[in-house]
């Protein structure tokens, strides 16, 4: 892990609050999940649509889409849209690209080994281990795309997106699962949980016919993170705000509708994170990436986001630490008592103060200037 200051004025930067400010956005959603912030927030105001907020907060069982199988594909396509900058910045410092290819490999393999960790492969408990796990999939994500971007041009990115969202489809419909036959999508009959099945050690998740992060789903959460970096490439080309903006829209519309259409034959499954989710998700990420850049941005509103662009300067340091820290034992030193005077209101005060004791933890490294990164 390394201490990494920030640039000491941010006005000449290159880089985009509302990328943070996304980021942040993204990580506030696992920040509150332990505590039930939203759903408490919801039953406190008595809102007619509780039970669908709780479905948007849970993953679709199979086929479908929620609002938390947004998630995950968030974070990676905003990985895609740090990337290129990232380089950048390596070539300007005269960095060859073998050094360059050392520092994504390093960054790769520290990622991997957090991700056995958080996983408590220090338990020693190897016949009960998950050894998939988010922080695999946003290395394994991460190493091919950097390589990607670091050694194509513009068309070799396309071509490399296409052909991994493509392959995937072939891969999954052409090729026979034994018992089941070809095309066969289902939690049992399909080739990525039988993929995970022969040749994946330990135990699975999140459904029992294989890993929600298996082998074959790799493929296309590659393509999530080089939609990003296409995205990256828009934002830093010579045209105006408004063009990006509205680039950004027509994209996002383009791939939630593809998705959509391609669906039809090759159904969004966030399990096997299929090639019609990935468009689809990655549709909603433009979306929402063209709101917080035209707000945070363009029109210069940034007050409203400091929260956010606290979370996401510290993404990977909060979603392990809040793992092995207990920030609920903390926030009840503070606020147990009016929890305790609360009635009702109980769960949501304790809610409001676990998760604003975490943001406070992230306030005081982003005080000091502590930024830790892989």
């Amino acid at each position: 892990m390394a201490h990494v200051k920030a640039p000491a004025v941010q006005a000449k930067s290159k880089r985009l609050v509302s990328i943070d400010a996304l980021r942040g956005f993204d990580m506030f959603w696992l920040m509150q999940e332990e505590t039930g912030l939203v759903l408490a927030l919801g039953a406190a105001l008595h809102l007619p649509f509780q039970g669908f907020l709780a479905r948007e907060l849970d993953h679709t069982p199979w086929v479908g889409f929620t609002f938390w199988d947004l998630i995950a594909p968030l974070f990676l396509f905003i990985v895609g849209l740090s990337l290129p900058l990232a380089l950048e910045r390596r070539r300007e410092l005269g960095q060859s690209n073998r050094t360059i290819v050392g520092h994504i490999l390093r960054r790769t393999a520290v990622l991997i080994v957090l991700g056995l960790i958080f996983n408590g492969i220090l338990r020693l408990d190897f016949s009960d281990y998950r050894y998939t796990g988010v922080l695999q999939r946003i290395a394994l994500s991460y190493v091919f795309a950097a390589l990607i971007t670091l050694f194509c041009k513009l068309r070799g990115q396309i071509a490399w997106t296409v052909a991994l969202l493509l392959g995937y489809w072939a891969i999954m419909a052409l090729i026979p699962v034994p018992g089941f036959g070809r095309n066969v999508l289902t939690p049992e009959g399909n080739l990525e949980g039988f993929i995970d099945r022969l040749f994946l050690p330990g135990k699975f998740c999140c459904y029992i016919y294989g890993d929600n992060e298996g082998y074959l789903s790799t493929i296309p959460s590659i393509a999530t993170v080089t939609l990003g970096v296409l995205c990256s490439h828009l934002m830093h080309m010579k045209r105006s705000e408004t063009f990006k903006t509205l680039a950004l829209i027509a994209g996002g519309a383009a791939c939630i509708g593809v998705g959509l259409l391609w669906g039809l034959w090759f159904p969004i499954i966030t399990r096997l994170w299929t090639s019609s989710y990935t468009l689809y998700c990655n549709g909603w990420c433009m979306l929402l990436f063209a709101v917080f850049y035209w707000i945070i941005d363009v029109k210069g509103w940034r007050r409203w986001a400091f929260p956010l662009v606290v979370i996401g300067m510290n993404p990977l340091t909060i979603y392990v630490v809040q793992e092995i820290f207990d920030f609920k034992h903390v926030s009840t030193v503070f606020a147990g008592g009016l929890a305790n005077h609360a009635g009702v209101y109980a769960v949501l005060v304790m809610a409001v103060a676990t998760v604003l004791t975490k943001w406070l933890f992230l306030y005081f490294l982003y005080r000091q200037k502590i930024f830790l990164k892989a």
